[in-house]
C-alpha cells in the first residue's frame, strides 16, 4: 500500500502537510509504512483485529439490534504527536484541571464565583450534576475530580480546542493500553528502538493516585473499583483496570456499611475499604440519599463519606463541572481562579438559555452542532451539516422548550488522519481524549485515546456511534532515532 492516491483535502491532516509531504513527526512512520512489502500492512491490520477478538476487548451498545457486545474497531496506522506539541497540551490540561477543581470546591463551599457574578447561580443550581447534599463537603486535599478526560479537537488551521470535559466517569483508557499492546505486537522492533513515550504505567499511576487520596491515618489503604456490573457498557474497562491494579472489582452488593465504615464482604469476613474508585453515577451511589430504588450502590455510604472515613473517586457532585453549559465558562474560571488565560481555548460555544445566542442557533441550525447539556456517547446531538429539515425542526422545538439544556457550536472542519480503507488509505476525522490524574500530583498519560470516525465524512467519533480508535504516539522531545529500517 502507498499514499499515492491519498488526498489531504480541505482539512488539517495529522500525517501530511498541505503539500502532501509527511510532517516532521510522521516522516519516519511514513517511510516505514511505504517500505513494507505489498500486502504486509493489511496482514498486520488483520492480525490486530483477530487479537482484539481473542483478548475480548469489547464495549456494549445499548439497544443495538445486531447485539450489544462489540469489538472496538482499531486502525493499525498510529496517530503521531510531536513531543513539543504535547508539552504545550500538557500545560493547558494541567491548568484546566486545577481550575475545574477550584470551581467545584467553590460552588459547594464559599460560592465566591457565583457571588462575584462570573457564573449565574441558576446555571449552577440547575445543572443535573449539582448535588445540594454535597454542600459543605471537603474531600481530602480539596480534590473533587481525581480523574478527567477532556476531549481535544483540531480545526483546519491546526489550532487545538477543548471540545468538552468528562469529569464523572471518563472511560476509554483501557483501550489506550490495549491499543499500545497491539501495536507492540504489530511493530515490535519499532517500540524497542523508537522514542515513543510509554503509557503502560497508567494503572500504577492510577493506583498511586487512589492511595494518595485515602482518608488521613490509613497507612495501608484498601482500594476497590466499584462497577455497576457486567451489563454496563464499560464493564470490560472496569474489570481490566481492577486486574491491572491488583485490586478487587466489586459491585454494590459486595459492600456494606458496618460500624461507621464501608466494608467489603470476603470469605474471611468483613474487610474495611478506604478508597472506592466508583464507576457508577452519583444517583446510584446511595439509595438513602439519591435514588431509593437503586440496587447498584451502598446504603449509608454517603454518611461514611461525609465523616471522612472513605474516599470516593471522583467525588460525588463533581459532575456539576461536566455539564456542557458549565464547560462554556471554563475560560472564565481559569481567569478568575488562576489569573491566567486558557492555554487551550474552548470551541466557540453558544448558550441557548441566552436569548441572543438562542436566536442565532435557531437561525443557523444547518451549520451548527447542537448538544444536550448532560448527554454523552454521541447521544442527544444534532450534526447540522447533513441533517434533515425534520431533524432540525425536532431540535428547534427541543431548544425552545428547554433552552437551558442545549448548547451549540459551529461544525468545525475536524482534522483527519489516514486509515486503511480496503486496499488504500482514506482520511477520517479524529479527536483525542487525554486522561488526567489528580492526587498528590497531576499526571497526564502521554497522548490518550485517539478516536476515529470510521464512517466516511462523519464527524462523530464515539464508539457507540460507529467510531474506532488508533494508538497515539507521543514522541519524546528532541531528536528521534531513525530506526524504522531496523525492523
Amino acid at each position: 500500500m502507498n499514499f499515492n492516491e491519498y488526498e489531504v483535502g480541505e482539512f488539517y491532516d495529522e500525517m501530511f502537510d498541505a503539500s502532501g509531504k509527511p510532517r516532521p513527526a510522521t516522516k519516519l512512520l511514513y517511510e516505514r509504512i511505504t517500505s513494507l512489502k505489498p500486502g504486509e500492512l493489511k496482514m498486520r491490520q488483520a492480525a490486530s483485529e483477530k487479537a482484539l477478538l481473542d483478548l475480548g476487548i469489547t464495549f456494549t451498545v445499548y439497544g443495538n439490534e445486531e447485539g450489544t457486545e462489540k469489538v472496538f474497531p482499531f486502525d493499525v496506522l498510529p496517530r503521531v504527536i510531536s513531543g513539543e506539541e504535547w508539552q504545550e497540551l500538557e500545560r493547558g490540561l494541567r491548568q484546566r484541571i486545577v481550575a475545574l477543581n477550584m470551581f467545584i470546591d467553590d460552588v459547594y463551599n464559599d460560592q465566591q464565583i457565583i457571588k462575584d457574578g462570573i457564573i449565574p447561580r441558576e446555571i449552577v443550581e440547575s445543572s443535573a450534576g449539582y448535588l445540594p447534599s454535597c454542600l459543605g463537603l471537603n474531600p481530602p486535599r480539596n480534590i473533587w475530580c481525581h480523574i478527567a478526560g477532556s476531549d481535544l479537537v483540531r480545526d483546519e488551521t491546526g489550532q487545538m480546542y477543548v471540545l468538552e470535559d468528562n469529569l464523572r466517569c471518563p472511560s476509554g483508557v483501557s483501550y489506550v493500553l490495549a491499543n499500545r499492546h497491539l501495536m507492540k505486537r504489530t511493530f515490535p522492533k519499532v517500540f524497542a528502538q523508537l522514542e515513543i513515550l510509554p503509557v503502560v504505567d497508567y494503572p500504577a499511576r492510577l493506583l498511586d493516585m487512589l492511595i494518595s487520596v485515602a482518608p488521613q491515618g490509613t497507612p495501608n489503604p484498601t482500594v476497590v473499583l466499584l462497577t455497576p456490573g457486567s451489563y454496563n457498557s464499560a464493564y470490560f474497562e472496569h474489570s481490566f483496570l481492577a486486574q491491572q491494579m491488583g485490586i478487587e472489582l466489586v459491585e454494590g452488593r459486595d459492600l456494606v456499611v458496618h460500624e461507621g465504615f464501608v466494608c467489603m464482604r470476603t470469605t474471611k469476613g468483613l474487610r474495611r475499604v478506604d478508597v472506592i474508585y466508583r464507576r457508577i453515577g452519583d444517583d446510584y451511589l446511595d439509595p438513602e440519599v439519591f435514588r431509593p430504588e437503586s440496587v447498584l450502590g451502598v446504603s449509608g455510604i454517603m454518611d461514611v463519606y461525609r465523616a471522612g472515613r472513605v474516599t470516593l473517586v471522583n467525588a460525588p457532585g463533581a459532575g456539576v463541572a461536566d455539564d456542557k453549559v458549565i464547560y462554556a465558562y471554563v475560560p472564565e474560571m481559569i481567569r478568575y481562579y488562576l489569573d491566567e488565560e486558557a492555554l487551550i481555548p474552548n470551541v466557540p460555544t453558544y448558550l441557548c438559555w441566552r436569548e441572543e445566542d438562542r436566536k442565532y442557533v435557531l437561525a443557523n441550525l444547518p451549520t451548527m452542532v447542537v448538544k444536550a447539556a448532560n448527554e454523552a456517547g454521541g447521544y442527544g446531538m444534532l450534526i447540522g451539516p447533513g441533517s434533515t429539515k425534520e431533524q432540525q425542526d425536532e431540535f428547534a422545538k427541543k431548544i425552545v422548550d428547554n433552552p437551558r439544556n442545549y448548547i451549540a457550536q459551529p461544525a468545525l472542519k475536524l482534522s483527519r488522519t489516514p486509515v486503511i480503507a480496503g486496499d488504500t488509505f482514506e482520511g477520517r476525522h479524529i479527536d483525542l481524549r487525554p486522561y488526567i490524574l489528580y492526587g498528590d500530583e497531576i499526571s497526564i498519560t502521554p497522548g490518550g485515546l485517539t478516536r476515529v470516525a470510521l464512517k466516511k465524512g462523519s464527524l462523530v467519533v464515539n464508539s457507540s456511534q460507529g467510531g474506532g480508535s488508533k494508538d497515539t504516539w507521543v514522541l519524546a522531545p528532541g531528536p528521534v532515532k531513525e530506526v524504522f529500517d531496523a525492523q
